[in-house]
């Protein structure tokens, strides 16, 4: 390497002088700029050494690296490794260089905490879900990021609060021929969506960072689990506060109160169906502590609502709606332990995506690498009050919380 043969070239030459018969020479500063070159060259030569062990070869630096070489990376594993051992490998820098992203991320004040973007196809994956794996995203209204990804936006939603009316103010009346036509408006709010900034760490160790494979597939799942696990708990009771604004206590929520504490009962389930907004994708979602309570319910006359015999696994329906259990939810008695929903009415915004850091300092000595990933998400319902029905007594409302 040319820095290792500049720093010999320098310690023969200092070695040359210190050997000669002058006098006129600062003894003290030739041996100190000695030793600093043994150091650095000996620090060349261990990361040199670490990249042959994990066979990542050193790429050279490119200050000027072509967007069209960001592919190398075979899996997450690989990105990892290069992230940590060799953080200004060619890659790294033109997916950093050329991602439009991270510009704008800078100019709008962000990327304070650095990191690498993870690539998209992996990003992708960690982020991936489904039905089964999480409840709210695959059924609420996702909004893209978008350009710039972390900007705030704001999204109108009808006003049907107060005097409004259903019809959030439109007044609907038969003209005569030749009679004037009255002026009406619909009333109009903004909800305002900005992604907030959310991070997860994990420990591994270095020796398990060494094996691409399994590094990647570990991480990549518990990022995943993670991620899914946060957004849902912030989706269903977030306070808004730098996270996302929940359902639970929001005030489009329908709250009915339960027959009695710590219960739930056949009552309590009819009266949240009756307050509940048809037309749509409605689901239960509930705390497992709920099952005791929900296997057992019967009604009037005694007869078991949902669990017909003991013979059959929990039904996967009540009420003819989808059952869903969430680990977030409420324990049973608590505000929110069942609630019923459309997710549909749930507004989710993405912002920027995954980002990677990594830190072995507070570590070092264990052999041990904390992992940092962060992202940017905000949500929050559709509506700022239930909807007033036709006879502007009654409420129905998409998201109706058991209290």
């Amino acid at each position: 390497m040319k820095r290792i043969d500049e720093i010999e070239a320098r310690m023969l030459e200092i070695r040359s002088i210190l050997e000669s018969d002058a006098t006129d020479i600062d003894l003290d500063a030739l041996e100190t700029e000695l030793r600093d070159l043994g150091d650095e060259k000996a620090q060349i030569e261990k990361r040199r050494s670490m990249f042959e062990s994990i066979n990542i070869q050193p790429r050279k630096a490119d200050p000027t690296p072509d967007p069209s070489q960001e592919q190398e990376f075979r899996d997450f594993g690989e990105f990892l490794q290069t992230v940590k051992y060799n953080p200004h490998d060619q890659a790294l820098r033109a997916k950093e260089m050329s991602d439009k992203t991270q510009k704008r991320f800078m100019n709008m004040g962000f990327g304070a905490n650095g990191g690498f973007i993870v690539p998209e196809q992996f990003s992708n994956q960690i982020k991936m879900v489904d039905d089964q794996a999480a409840i709210f995203r695959p059924r609420a209204q996702v909004i893209p990021a978008g350009d710039p990804p972390d900007a705030a936006i704001t999204i109108p939603a009808l006003d049907q609060g107060g005097a409004n009316g259903v019809y959030a103010g439109v007044q609907v009346t038969w003209i005569a021929e030749g009679a004037q036509k009255p002026e009406t408006e619909p009333a109009f709010r903004e909800i305002k969506l900005e992604p907030n900034e959310v991070a997860a760490h994990v420990v591994v160790t270095d020796k398990l960072l060494r094996n691409s494979a399994a590094a990647g597939a570990l991480v990549s799942s518990l990022l995943r689990k993670a991620i899914i696990a946060a957004e849902e708990d912030a989706f269903l009771s977030g306070n808004g506060a730098g996270q996302p604004l929940g359902i639970i206590g929001h005030p489009a929520a329908i709250q009915v109160a339960r027959a009695g504490a710590n219960q739930i009962a056949y009552t309590d389930v009819v009266n949240m169906f009756a307050r509940a907004k048809f037309g749509g994708r409605l689901a239960w979602i509930g705390s497992q502590t709920c099952l005791p309570q929900l296997m057992t319910m019967v009604d009037a006359g005694q007869n078991l609502v949902w669990q017909p015999n003991a013979r059959e696994g929990a039904p996967g329906t009540l009420l003819g709606i989808p059952f869903l259990l969430n680990d977030q939810s409420p324990i049973l008695g608590a505000e929110g332990d069942l609630i019923l929903v459309d997710l549909n009415y749930y507004l989710i915004k993405d912002g920027s995506g995954i980002s990677i850091s990594m830190s072995e300092h507070p570590l070092f000595t264990q052999n041990r690498t904390i992992i940092k990933a962060f992202w940017n998400v905000d949500g929050q319902p559709w509506l700022s009050t239930p909807l007033l029905a036709r006879d502007g007594v009654s409420t129905v409302s998409p998201f109706v919380v058991l209290d």
